[in-house]
């Protein structure tokens, strides 16, 4: 009873979101777009390398075409050919602008005229460097050695921080603000795709992702430190994100909102996208972090695999929130969920099995919610329980294909 009181008290609080909060004519490849025109760049290893106005010479990096980004008005465009690009830490000159963003896409249907067809692919673990945790550093950030033999070095990149988009303690990744990304793969390292706004804490920060892939040892998507934006949250539509550890903060998708109030608008938007963790498909929070956080969900598939027994080591849930729950708000539509438990709270940071409850997450369901949990746990009110195993939902475990790539 005082958990069910408490859970209609937070809801009282955070009323259900309206999705026609999110509409607006702001990406530069739409029809009705009525932003900044900017400039189009190329990116083709086939191209001379020169700058970029042309796919014949269209630059061989996506970093290089980046800091070409002349201006902070918005509506450029950085246009990709489909191959794989070693590269980490990437990140723009500029920021997109209100009502221009900027954006980040890969050619995957050949329709933008680069002659190939597929993703481009993001591996920030095939770069030839040579990258360690800085014992001296700031929470342990990478620093990369002169002396070895890189060629032996490359594989998954675990290292805190290294992935395909800059942000560390020294640097935000709100340089990113206002971009959308459209069919990248990103992998190979700590994090898929995703940004920390870091040192700029508390920012407001908006970005658009679509039909991408995100793989990392940390997460497959990422966003901390951010303020969301009124009508203009953070986008993830027809994603897979997934990740490789149950270790630490580790999730499908993780979002640690800074948002010193609770409110009534998300800070990120999942829809139609699949989230798959060894402990958790979604959390949130962190140590030393005690800001409120909401994230909707519109026909998603969250599945956490640890279906350990209960006196092994079960995940600490599918939803999870690394300190207290109440910092959490989660609106469910049409989304199924698989694992040991739906929503989970405490106070320690590493590790699964038994943690200190840290209270009942607050959460919304709307049209058909399900879940298929361990036989001893309970499902929440408002969610369906499955009695047999989704086996169309499982076999969504694998990363989609290119050419399921639905480009304008």
């Amino acid at each position: 009873m005082q958990f069910q009181v408490k859970i209609i008290l937070s809801l009282l609080l955070i009323p259900t979101i309206s999705p026609s909060l999110w509409a607006a004519p702001f990406d530069p490849d739409a029809k009705d777009y009525t932003g900044n025109k900017g400039k189009t760049i190329y990116v083709s290893k086939l191209g001379d390398n020169s700058d970029g106005s042309t796919w014949a010479k269209a630059f061989n990096t996506i970093q290089t075409a980046l800091l070409a980004v002349p201006d902070d008005k918005g509506g450029h465009k950085v246009v990709i050919r489909p191959d794989t690009y070693a590269e980490a830490n990437l990140y723009p000159s500029h920021k997109g602008a209100a009502g221009s963003y900027n954006l980040l896409v890969a050619d995957v249907n050949g329709r933008l005229g680069s002659g190939a067809t597929g993703w481009v692919v993001i591996d920030s673990g095939a770069t030839k460097d040579i990258v360690r945790s800085d014992p001296k550093g700031v929470q342990n950030m990478w620093m990369l050695l002169d002396k070895g033999d890189p060629e032996k070095e490359t594989g998954m990149k675990s290292v805190d921080w290294w992935g395909p988009w800059r942000c560390s303690p020294h640097f935000s990744g709100v340089i990113w603000d206002r971009w959308i990304y459209r069919g990248i793969y990103g992998t190979g390292c700590e994090g898929g795709i995703g940004w920390d706004i870091t040192c700029e804490k508390g920012a407001k920060f908006s970005a658009i992702v679509e039909d991408c892939v995100g793989i990392g040892r940390f997460c497959g998507a990422g966003v901390g430190g951010h303020v969301g934006r009124k009508g203009e949250p953070i986008i993830f539509r027809r994603s897979y994100f997934m990740c490789l550890d149950w270790w630490g903060d580790a999730a499908g998708a993780y979002v640690r909102g800074e948002n010193p109030m609770k409110h009534d608008y998300p800070d990120a938007v999942f829809e139609d996208c699949i989230l798959i963790g060894p402990d958790n498909a979604l959390q949130s929070g962190n140590p030393g972090f005690d800001g409120y956080t909401v994230v909707k969900l519109k026909n998603c598939k969250l599945i956490s695999l640890n279906f350990s027994q209960p006196h092994g080591q079960p995940s600490t849930g599918i939803i999870y929130s690394t300190m207290k729950g109440p910092l959490l708000h989660v609106d469910l539509e049409d989304c199924l969920l698989m694992g040991y438990k739906v929503f989970g709270s405490g106070g320690q940071q590493f590790g699964c099995g038994a943690r200190p409850d840290g209270g009942p997450i607050s959460y919304t369901t709307k049209g058909r919610v399900q879940a298929y949990v361990q036989y001893r746990q309970a499902v929440p009110k408002g969610i369906e329980r499955l009695r047999f195993w989704p086996v169309e939902a499982f076999e969504s475990m694998a990363p989609p294909r290119p050419d399921t790539y639905k480009q304008k």
